[in-house]
């Protein structure tokens, strides 16, 4: 009896309900076995799943069915990352609300997933938008307000004025908005912030306990963006004022040669210095102008530098000389204290700005071999060398300098050593509706008042009416935003501003371990149980924001007394992205391949297989209508496979990788080359799982298995313990590769009569000693040319093989006329003989 025509629709749709109905994927935390935590970022439900979606799951899916089949108890959930600016703004743009344009996103793209037969554990679904989410986070929030790690003040921000908000550092790349590629502008804004700046140390030594398990070019990434630097901070007094502008710099051996001093055009001394100037305001806007500069340009090493000078002086603690303040466009307030004292001979910023005006250069650092002269140079010399110009530290070596210069202005107070970052305080405020409220009043009276716990969650008002522009109609929401001042009881206001979308995305992975308590954001023995994870899969653009953000949220966590872990993701995969004719998709480019066509034609499984086999996760994958056809084929051909045993009567419900027992007896033959087969892709498909998740190599040696029993069929379904063989081939097949194409494989296993679901079936474990071979194949060379191949015992001693080869009839000819010399033996793989 046949199985009919190969329809993924039937059998897709068949198992999916099979695994809902047996729940077979839900898990709780069990100490009796080992867990595995496997996740992959959340995605925003923006109304569609793409294929980098599908890339990025199937990867996932695969690790969790792997896992769980080697008897770990595996948590794989799923949610929403459903607040922040694509779903608003996606909502404008179609004239709806974003309550009901992202609640009806997440039932369409649910729907997707569970089509592709993801293996999630659906009770712990969440959504950020939903107030028994976004009540815990308004909780840390105050947590951190009360330890001083979120404050609020008024501070230059990055605004979009296409997107009504403000940005992080973070989100603004190249100058550019994140999300719409808008420019980015300066503004003075009240904002709230994280003190993210506190856990710098901690975040770049942390670095160090995710070697291994990150990629080396992710840890670089956060190491450069925390920016760590060891220097010092040295005051130059300023010259007839009560003034001092203190400076970190990385070089302190240079500082004779500091001829004048930078400042960036926000620093808050500049209107003292100019107070009285006679150009003052061209210094104010000078200023103004620099300040509404793009931050990265500003940063850039090929800006043109430019500035004006304060009118003011100030004396170089060493030397005693007075130098001349100037308003620098090329430095900024974000980094150090935003002064810079300037040593043109020495710095290239610094030396093309003295070059520009005019400015006095100083040489006060001499290579070995060869005489600096500042009249005569063409760029700054930073390399190592000796100090000259510097009094009594004349003759030292400069990295020996550093240390002893700071030690000599410790004894003034004008000098210590200092450790800078460059990374800065995250900004958390969001002037858009769509997210969560800062849990905070304003009360005329007593200020900042939190809103007391027992009140949370403050809950966004789903049903204001969002405004076509894109600000927040939140201020202007009278039942909202009037409420009494929780401390005083007098009328008050409400924060409303909204957090960051980041803010739900560091820290929804430890959720999803109790996704249901009402009581607490954490029930803490199941947060014991699964955290750290095991295994996150994402983008590589996610490197800074989101890892990072993560990061730090995890330790604020750690020491509000939640968890015990300092890092949240154990091992890190950041998959490659589908590309189509070499660039990614977009519907710009016209190259979007959608998923639901592609299970519409082909299903879910061949779709899963293609995305799989056509590249390792971590490369960029190109999408190929040909090679999804051959995976189509692939499973056509797997399925006529098991079709032909069944209807030859030689289909058996043996297990896989069948004991000899099995077999009914001791294999020869045919069929102990099968087994050796079927034993050995067992070895290696299990290899390429555990070795970095390697699915393409292992869907390839399954593919070689499955044509060696096409090969093999007709000879051994009638021979003796042939059936069998083949059978327990075809179990291995199926087993090994159901993590990949879970339908097709329930389905075939359930028509071999085997028990049970494939899904919580136990993964095969190879016999050695079916890998033993009775004969090896050996290459016979002369002189290191390859004249023939024997084969020849698999026990055979060295003399026999030497014996074996000299009656091989094409090396005897190649011998002819030559006196043999030598003859080497490489056990198990050739003889060479040496003749002259």
């Amino acid at each position: 009896m046949g199985f009919g025509k190969y329809d993924p629709q039937r059998v897709e749709g068949k198992w999916q309900q099979n695994w809902n109905e047996s729940r077979c994927f839900e898990v709780e935390a069990d100490e009796a076995k080992p867990k595995f935590y496997v996740l992959e970022m959340f995605p925003y439900p923006s109304g569609k799943i793409h294929m980098g979606h599908v890339r990025n799951y199937s990867i996932a899916d695969v690790v969790a069915r792997y896992k769980r089949m080697r008897g770990m108890n595996v948590l794989h959930p799923m949610g929403w990352d459903a607040f922040g600016l694509p779903a608003e703004n996606a909502a404008i743009k179609n004239k709806t609300h974003p309550a009901a344009w992202t609640y009806q996103n997440i039932k369409d793209m649910r729907a997707q997933l569970k089509r592709l037969g993801y293996s999630y554990d659906w009770r712990r679904e969440l959504a950020t938008c939903r107030p028994e989410y976004y009540k815990w986070e308004q909780r840390f929030f105050l947590q951190m307000l009360e330890k001083g790690l979120a404050y609020r003040k008024n501070s230059p921000v990055n605004w979009c004025e296409s997107c009504k908000t403000v940005l992080a550092n973070e989100q603004v790349e190249e100058g550019r908005c994140w999300r719409c590629d808008s420019e980015v502008e300066q503004k003075q804004l009240e904002q709230w912030f994280f003190k993210i700046t506190a856990y710098a140390e901690e975040l770049i030594e942390d670095l160090k306990l995710l070697e291994g398990g990150w990629p080396d070019r992710v840890l670089t990434m956060q190491q450069n963006w925390i920016g760590k630097s060891i220097g010092a901070e040295l005051t130059f007094q300023v010259k007839g004022r009560d003034l001092g502008i203190t400076v970190f710099t990385t070089r302190p051996d240079t500082l004779c040669g500091a001829t004048f001093m930078s400042l960036a055009a926000e620093h808050p001394l500049v209107e003292q210095l100019i107070a009285g100037y006679d150009k003052a305001d061209q210094v104010r806007a000078f200023c103004r102008d620099v300040a509404n500069m793009d931050r990265i340009k500003r940063g850039a090493d090929d800006l043109e530098k430019e500035g004006v000078f304060t009118g003011a002086y100030c004396i170089n603690p060493l030397t005693g000389r007075e130098m001349p303040i100037h308003v620098a466009n090329f430095v900024l307030m974000g980094y150090g204290t935003g002064a810079v004292m300037a040593v043109p001979a020495h710095d290239q910023r610094d030396f093309e700005f003295a070059r520009k005006y005019a400015l006095p250069m100083q040489v006060v650092i001499q290579p070995k071999d060869a005489v600096l002269d500042p009249a005569s140079m063409t760029e700054a010399y930073s390399a190592p060398g000796v100090l000259v110009n510097s009094g009594r530290f004349d003759g030292m070596p400069n990295e020996e300098a550093k240390k002893a210069i700071v030690e000599h202005l410790g004894a003034s107070g004008l000098g210590k050593p200092t450790v800078n970052y460059r990374l800065r305080d995250w900004g958390i405020s969001r002037q858009r509706f769509w997210g969560a409220p800062i849990p905070v009043v304003h009360c005329p009276s007593c200020g900042l008042v939190p809103v007391p716990e027992k009140d949370l969650p403050v809950r966004l008002p789903e049903d204001a009416q969002v405004r076509e522009d894109g600000r927040s109609p939140l201020p202007l929401l009278d039942s909202f935003v009037n409420v009494a001042c929780p401390k005083c009881g007098a009328k008050a206001r409400r924060e409303t501003d909204t957090f960051d979308t980041f803010m739900e995305s560091s820290w929804y992975f430890l959720r999803y371990t109790s996704a249901r308590n009402e009581d607490a954001p954490f029930d803490p023995a199941a947060l014991k149980y699964w955290t750290p994870v095991d295994l996150y899969i994402g983008g590589i653009e996610h490197a800074i924001l989101h890892l990072l953000y993560s990061r730090f949220f995890v330790k604020v966590l750690r020491d509000l007394g939640y968890t015990d872990q300092a890092e949240p993701f154990k091992n890190l995969l950041t998959q490659g992205m589908v590309l189509k004719d070499g660039s990614k998709m977009s519907k710009s480019k016209g190259n979007v391949v959608d998923p639901n066509s592609m299970i519409g034609k082909y299903g879910a499984d061949a779709t899963r297989l293609f995305i799989l086999f056509a590249s390792p996760p971590e490369k960029d994958l190109e999408w190929s209508d040909a090679g999804i056809e051959g995976a189509f084929r692939f499973l056509n051909r797997v399925w006529r496979l098991a079709e032909d045993l069944s209807d030859a009567g030689a289909l058996k419900a043996v297990p896989p990788c069948a004991p000899v027992s099995a077999l009914g007896g001791e294999p020869a033959g045919p069929v102990k080359d099968l087994r050796r087969k079927e034993h050995d892709t067992a070895r290696r498909v299990t290899r390429d799982m555990e070795n970095k998740f390697q699915f393409n190599t292992a869907i390839a040696a399954l593919m070689e298995l499955v044509n060696e029993m096409y090969a093999a069929k007709d000879v051994l379904k009638d021979a003796p313990g042939g059936p069998e063989a083949l059978s327990s081939a075809l179990a291995t097949v199926l087993v090994l590769l159901s993590p990949v194409t879970p339908h097709l494989c329930e389905e075939l296993w359930a028509n071999m009569g085997q028990k049970g679901q494939l899904a919580t079936t136990p993964w095969p474990e190879h016999d050695p000693s079916a890998l033993v071979k009775d004969e090896i194949e050996l290459v016979v060379q002369v002189n290191g040319k390859v004249r023939g191949r024997l084969n020849v015992a698999a026990d055979a001693d060295q003399e026999a093989v030497r014996q074996f080869a000299m009656t091989h009839e094409n090396v005897l000819r190649h011998l002819e006329g030559k006196s043999i010399k030598k003859l080497i033996v490489v056990p198990g793989k050739l003889v060479n003989v040496v003749a002259g």
